[in-house]
């Protein structure tokens, strides 16, 4: 079996549900449309959520990968 790749693991989310944390404490839900090899990250029907509570609700968002901390299958 061969060992996962970080990008092998965002491809099995596409179209999931995801949490993506950014190092400001942010968190964006929403589903994966799209990633490319920076983690840039475009998620649709996204949600901003600050301490845990939802604050907007934003559509479709494009994320730099370079400000996410952690992005996971909801």
């Amino acid at each position: 079996m061969e060992p996962a790749r970080p990008l092998d693991a965002l491809n099995r989310a596409r179209n999931k549900r995801v949490i993506v944390e950014l190092k400001n404490g942010r968190q964006y839900i929403g589903t994966l449309i799209a990633f490319d090899i920076h983690i840039n990250i475009v998620l649709e029907q996204a949600e901003e959520r600050v301490d845990g509570e939802v604050t907007r609700k934003l559509g479709t968002v494009f994320i730099r990968g370079d400000t996410i901390t952690i992005a996971s299958p909801q």
